[in-house]
């Protein structure tokens, strides 16, 4: 499985990270074409070789045109993300780094995510940078992500709210429930957009797993640091096929008192507060009252965000968690030709051998719907035209889906299933 890591002891941003991608190998023209399916004037994607302390990095720079640093709500670049010609699988993943940033920004400001308006991070460079990541993890064959603490820095920094302590508060509502560390420099270390973009991708957070380094890049900062090189290293490789053990939190309440209608829009919420898996059983309760059992199972740093969600969305006063162990198959997502066009499959993979190849279900509603097929025969024939690839393992052809297990959004995974 090939795994890419991000080294951050310098902080993160958007063209750090581009920087460090195109370093590791990404095709800058490449890059540059999908880009320019945007649709947006006004921009242009430069890169250049510089030294930051000892190292040689990667400089990349999105260079703006004057009048191009317009200032934009969430809807407004869904919109553009929405009627680019770019893959469903890089708007998804962008739209859900943007929304992130969105609910950052609601939260620290008491605002909602509609009323959002983006500043730095509405403008086109910052919409480059965030779709850019998305597409060049997605060229350089990405399937699991990892991000080291993010440093958080320190003092005072000027923006479009005024004076704002380091981090902001926007940056710093998006470093909550991930590792961070303060190294005593008293800069911005961490902007909103290299914060909503790593850690949202990220399935797993802190220490570096277990891999087989292929390549290492070195994206460069745009400021001197002082006493450190201002870079972010990314290390690409590949990740053994083996279960995959974690800790994660075993969620659950019982509920007698609330509509069914609204148990649908919670499974949503919570999928999207970053739940792994959402179940409802059917229990008898006290005085012989009908109820349901609600059980979540989240990752541990996901516990504040679920609960939110159970507290605002259902009628119960309390829950009850409790940390149990996971065992899970390493995947990954290949697209295959089939009878029915070109469908993404979920592949199994138990030491390097597939055991379970899956269609993915959204696809294939799709090409039914179109078909005028039932379901399950597009779905038997799609999973019979998987053909194993043969050496390596096929790398993710259609990248940024939700990641395993830190990815906000999930549980959109789970549900297409």
């Amino acid at each position: 499985m090939k795994a890419v890591y991000f080294d951050c002891p310098s902080g993160a941003s958007g063209d750090m990270i581009l920087g460090a991608l195109v370093d590791v190998g990404v095709s800058l023209d490449a890059l540059r074409g999908e880009l320019a399916k945007l649709g947006l004037p006004g921009w242009r994607l430069a890169a250049r070789e510089v030294r930051r302390g000892a190292f040689r990095a990667t400089k990349v720079d999105v260079e703006v045109e004057g009048g191009a640093h317009e200032h934009r709500h969430l809807a407004d670049i869904v919109r553009i993300l929405e009627a680019s010609g770019l893959a469903r699988p890089v708007v998804d993943g962008a739209v859900r780094i943007f929304r992130r940033l969105a609910e950052a920004e609601a939260r620290a400001h008491g605002s909602s995510v509609d009323e959002v308006h983006f500043h730095e991070v509405g403008a086109v460079d910052a919409i480059v940078d965030v779709t850019g990541a998305v597409v060049a993890l997605g060229l350089l064959g990405a399937e699991t992500i990892h991000v080291s603490a993010l440093p958080i820095g320190g003092g005072f920094v000027e923006s479009a709210h005024g004076r704002m302590p380091i981090p902001g508060p926007g940056t710093a509502e998006l470093l909550r429930n991930f590792p961070v560390v303060d190294t005593g420099v008293q800069m911005e270390l961490v902007t909103p957009t290299g914060a909503a973009i790593l850690t949202t991708l990220a399935a797993g957070a802190g220490r570096m797993p277990a891999m087989t380094v292929e390549r290492v890049g070195y994206g460069a900062g745009s400021r001197d640091l002082p006493g450190t090189p201002n870079v972010l290293r990314v290390f690409v490789g590949e990740v053994a096929g083996s279960p995959a053990t974690e800790t994660v939190a075993q969620v659950e309440t019982t509920i007698d008192d609330m509509s069914p209608q609204l148990y649908e829009p919670l499974m949503e919420r919570l999928f999207e507060a970053g739940a792994l898996e959402v179940f409802y059983t059917p229990i008898q309760m006290k005085k012989s009252r009908p109820g349901t059992m609600v059980k979540i199972i989240c990752p541990e740093m996901r516990i504040e965000a679920v609960s939110e969600v159970i507290f605002r969305e259902t009628t119960t006063i309390g829950f009850r968690y409790q940390p149990m162990g996971r065992i899970e198959l390493a995947r990954r997502t290949v697209t295959a030709k089939t009878p029915h066009g070109p469908i993404r499959m979920k592949v199994s993979v138990y030491n390097g051998e597939v055991v379970q190849v899956t269609p993915e279900y959204e696809d294939c509603r799709r090409a039914a719907l179109k078909a005028g097929l039932p379901l399950k025969q597009v779905m038997r024939e799609a999973a019979a035209a998987y053909v194993p690839p043969r050496g390596t393992p096929a790398s993710l052809a259609a990248w940024a889906l939700p990641p395993e297990p830190l990815g906000r959004d999930r549980g959109a995974r789970r549900r297409s299933r």
